[in-house]
């Protein structure tokens, strides 16, 4: 049921002077998908010093946790644990290593704090870790307990490059159940001065430090320690707010039943709430069991997603490493006007923040990703968690649909059944909804309407699935009418010439939806659309009279990649009857087709759809990066050729994402201002203009196209680089 992909606009000449080469051209033609795009002016802008396949180059940082076998009131020791695991991270080329808390002594010391042989002794260890980092840029960040200002401060101390460059102070200190630390620390706020003397050198010392990164953009590091997190407002929140986009929490949380549970909730949505990396890391073996116990949790979450994870209860020192995407992070956080409205409430204090700069210097080798993104973002990888998301997903469909119904009061409705997959989605979904009503099924009136291309495959299928369903079921060939139309406006066709054209193809899809509309008035039915997102995104439905329009599109936000899924789901699973998912599985293997431009031999279709417009999987991709994230071509391109690393070479990558990027920013938008209702059903969002996707019908493409130029150029230097 799906037409050609800008059939609407005029024809072009492509042999126009000055034109862009246009992609796919149908078979057996010179008709091209659309015009002509404007002449583009010579690139200008310069390409990233750094190569295409450096992660950094594309906003990503890697940053680190670790839990080193501690040894009570052993500085000495401590340090070089701790030396060993910051050379592992750099090695790994993390920017950011942290500790736990009072990792350079131990937490469970009690009176022995107060001695001046172990405050020496923690000094000697600063020193030596101060010089371990010398030319080695990014942060270190180590529990140490300093002696300042006449008080006894818990603190985490952060290094760089051979030198302290700030110490943040513990804020909250609990003095409760097994707490006792009021005893022996002063907090933050009793503090007299903002600097205090550390390596020799006075450094910024307060819960007020903000640790931004000179050299890569976006990376910002808050530090708060262990219970800062657990009180209702956390420091890293105004951290967050004045730009950090990585909290760190240096912890000596004892375990108790339950409690790794609770660190784990605090850390997931303290990284949720604030957008950000937040990187938790617990003292383990090592600490004092006299009367507690200690489990060395050590987890990193990246705004709400758990993505590392160390074993707990561990003999032997952990580290954990993740990538972080700040660009995606920051990307949310420009959408999230509730953060931004917070964070001008909050301007004072934001205000009275301190910026500490540091170099993260990577390593010249370019940083490989620890972990490709998910290639289909749409759909989860894990089978529970996509089961999950399939349960979800129909249910908002078929509810939405009830809900249309019984709210207008029309009894029925009308669908088009091509037996592809969009309209077998749609018709489960229709019959589910009759369901729910209490409505018989016959109140769906199903019609499958082949035309000249339809396939004897997708006829059957849609026959079966209309039986097995149980729904009214009807075949209504469209020829005859289409031959009249062709007749109408002379076209060749119409006169025994094959000529297969937009013309054609567009009348087939215009006289599809015609009928049913008219079928609806008819029997006081509401029209149910069967276009998905992808075909949105792309333009790939006809315009209006053709199958862009309907009453209620039921797939408006549901990308074609998880339509597959929906469709196993519902298959495997039985949930419209035994009987019917036999017909699903059938649907499912049958390769998917606009159906209307036929054979040689006229008895098959000419066209696949991904063979015209590109992989549905690439272009779903794109489409969640691009309107979740606001990501140019370059990013996505970079994303996309870890992704489908060994399944798509990038020259296949970078062609389907200008056919993309074309189709999606400069030929498409006028269908999308146009669509009808349709319910959202994933944070990937919906391209409704009453929704998460408003944009001008007829603004250029041209600086997207631009950096994809530069993007290719800076692929071809980074490939003729040596290694």
């Amino acid at each position: 049921m799906s037409g050609d992909p800008g059939k609407d606009s005029p024809a072009p000449d492509s042999d126009r002077a000055g034109s862009r080469p246009l992609l796919n051209r149908y078979p057996g033609t010179a008709e091209t998908c659309w015009g002509p795009a404007p002449v583009r002016p010579p690139v200008t802008m310069s390409e990233p010093a750094q190569s295409f396949f450096d992660a950094h180059a594309h906003g990503f940082v890697r940053v680190a946790a670790g839990v080193p076998r501690v040894h009570l009131a052993d500085p000495a020791a401590n340090a070089a644990e701790i030396e060993t695991l910051w050379r592992r991270a750099r090695a790994s080329g993390a920017s950011l290593f942290v500790t736990p808390e009072l990792s350079l002594s131990g937490y469970s010391l009690e009176d022995l704090f107060a001695q001046r042989a172990l405050q020496r002794a923690v000094e000697e260890g600063l020193v030596r870790l101060a010089a371990a980092t010398r030319g080695e840029g990014g942060l270190l960040v180590v529990g140490a307990p300093l002696v300042r200002q006449g008080r006894l401060f818990n603190c985490a101390v952060v290094m760089s490059d051979g030198a302290v460059i700030g110490v943040v102070p513990k804020s909250y200190l609990p003095n409760y159940r097994e707490f006792y630390e009021k005893r022996r620390f002063a907090a933050a706020r009793d503090a007299r001065e903002d600097t205090v003397v550390c390596g020799g050198e006075p450094v910024p010392f307060g819960a007020d430090l903000v640790f931004r990164c000179e050299d890569l953009a976006d990376f910002a590091v808050g530090i708060e320690v262990c219970e800062d997190l657990w009180v209702p407002i956390p420091p890293s929140t105004y951290a967050a707010f004045a730009g950090a986009t990585v909290l760190a929490n240096l912890s000596a949380s004892n375990v108790t039943v339950d409690k790794a549970a609770w660190r784990h909730t605090l850390a997931a949505a303290q990284s949720g709430k604030c957008v950000a990396a937040y990187l938790l890391a617990s003292a383990g073996q090592g600490e004092s069991t006299t009367d507690l116990a200690w489990d060395g949790q050590c987890v990193i979450y990246d705004n709400a997603r758990l993505v590392a994870e160390a074993e707990r209860f561990s003999a032997e020192p952990q580290l954990v490493l993740a990538d972080v995407d700040l660009e995606r992070l920051v990307a949310d956080r420009l959408r999230l006007t509730s953060f931004i409205d917070q964070a001008t409430d909050e301007r004072a204090r934001i205000a009275a923040l301190r910026e500490v700069p540091f170099r993260s210097s990577p390593r010249v080798a370019p940083l490989r990703l620890e972990r490709a993104p998910e290639a289909t973002p749409f759909v989860p990888t894990d089978s529970a968690r996509r089961d999950e998301r399939c349960r979800e997903v129909y249910n908002i469909q078929v509810t939405s649909l009830a809900q249309r119904l019984r709210a207008s009061g029309i009894e029925k409705v009308v669908i088009g059944v091509s037996g592809g997959l969009d309209s077998t989605q749609a018709l489960l979904v229709a019959a589910r909804a009759m369901d729910e009503l209490g409505r018989p099924r016959k109140n769906v009136l199903a019609y499958t309407m082949p035309g000249y291309a339809t396939s004897d495959a997708t006829l059957a299928n849609a026959q079966s699935l209309m039986a097995a369903l149980d729904v009214e079921a009807h075949v209504l060939d469209v020829r005859p009418s289409c031959e009249q139309m062709l007749r109408d406006i002379e076209h060749p066709f119409a006169s025994g010439e094959p000529l297969y054209d937009r013309t054609f193809e567009n009348v087939q899809a215009g006289e599809r939806t015609s009928h049913l509309f008219r079928l609806a008035n008819r029997h006081g039915a509401l029209v149910i659309g069967t276009g998905d997102l992808s075909e949105l995104a792309l333009g790939w439905c006809t315009y209006g009279v053709g199958d862009h329009m309907s009453h209620y599109g039921v797939n408006a936000s549901v990308p074609k990649t998880l339509i597959r899924h929906l469709i196993a789901w519902v298959a495997d699973t039985h949930a419209a009857g035994e009987a019917v998912s036999p017909v699903l599985h059938e649907v499912l293997a049958t390769a998917v087709s606009p159906e209307l431009v036929p054979g040689g031999d006229g008895s098959a279709p000419a066209q696949l759809t991904e063979e015209l417009i590109g992989p549905f999987e690439l272009h779903d991709f794109s489409l969640y990066y691009a309107t979740r994230y606001g990501f140019g071509p370059a990013k996505i391109a970079y994303l996309a050729s870890c992704a489908f690393e060994g399944r798509y070479k990038l020259a296949e990558v970078l062609r389907w994402l200008r056919e993309f990027t074309d189709r999606f920013y400069r030929t498409s938008q006028f269908k999308r201002s146009a669509m009808p209702d349709g319910p959202k059903v994933g944070s990937g969002g919906s391209l409704s203009p009453r929704g998460d996707w408003r944009a001008p019908s007829d603004a250029s493409a041209e600086p997207w196209l631009a950096e994809l130029d530069r993007a290719e150029s800076w692929i071809a230097r980074s490939k003729a680089e040596p290694a």
